[in-house]
């Protein structure tokens, strides 16, 4: 998968690349980021990327032609029918079935927002897809792309040691939760692991896991 991330502050994104399974997607080729900072598509001494918004108001806009021309120039790298994504509090909510959905993409566009926004014109010209990854505000797209892309780039083929890994997680089915799971040792401060987990009953211990896990989703209702 070929990933291009339009973005101010690309060096964000070392923790998502040099860390665990993600990590190693990168490290064995099986995803690719490409960084382009609209800083770079600038023509003036200052670099000048926002302006204040028009009719005033608080905060500065994102400016649509550094955007575009990062844009075109992600383009033409991955092909210009790359579908783009913008993260916005604007956008569906993120789920593990989007998740799953943007995991068979070939490749994609994210464009990280920053400031009070971005001039609209250039998201209703050329952005597909909004997406946001909760009703709160963060300072910047990047750290929901950083969410979005953790959680996609896992369910690739060959990154997880184990595919079931991923099939049984949390949220895999719609809204189901995971079940509990214990490992060694049997007795730990008092706390014994359940013992329908030791009698080697692969029937029973199913049974068990599904009603953990629809109690825990009743719970959380």
């Amino acid at each position: 998968m070929e990933i291009a991330l339009i973005t101010i502050f690309p060096e964000m994104f070392n923790s998502l690349s040099q860390f665990g399974v993600v990590g190693r997607a990168f490290e064995k080729g099986i995803a690719r980021l490409h960084f382009f900072n609209p800083r770079d598509f600038t023509h003036d001494n200052y670099h000048r990327i926002d302006e204040r918004p028009y009719g005033g108001g608080p905060g500065m806009v994102m400016l649509a032609e550094p955007l575009y021309q990062a844009l075109c120039a992600a383009k033409a790298q991955l092909g210009q029918s790359t579908p783009v994504y913008f993260l916005s509090p604007q956008g569906p909510v993120f789920s593990q079935k989007m998740a799953t959905q943007l995991s068979k993409s070939k490749n994609m566009i994210l464009i990280c927002g920053r400031y009070e926004g971005v001039d609209q014109r250039f998201i209703d010209a050329y952005v597909d897809h909004e997406v946001s990854i909760g009703q709160y505000i963060v300072s910047g797209g990047e750290l929901p792309a950083m969410v979005i892309l953790d959680a996609l780039i896992r369910l690739l083929p060959g990154v997880l040691g184990d595919p079931e890994s991923a099939l049984q997680e949390s949220f895999q089915n719609e809204d189901e939760l995971d079940y509990p799971v214990y490992a060694a040792p049997r007795s730990w401060q008092d706390h014994n692991v359940p013992e329908v987990l030791l009698s080697g009953n692969h029937k029973k211990i199913k049974a068990w896991r599904d009603q953990q896990a629809k109690a825990k989703q009743e719970k959380k209702s």
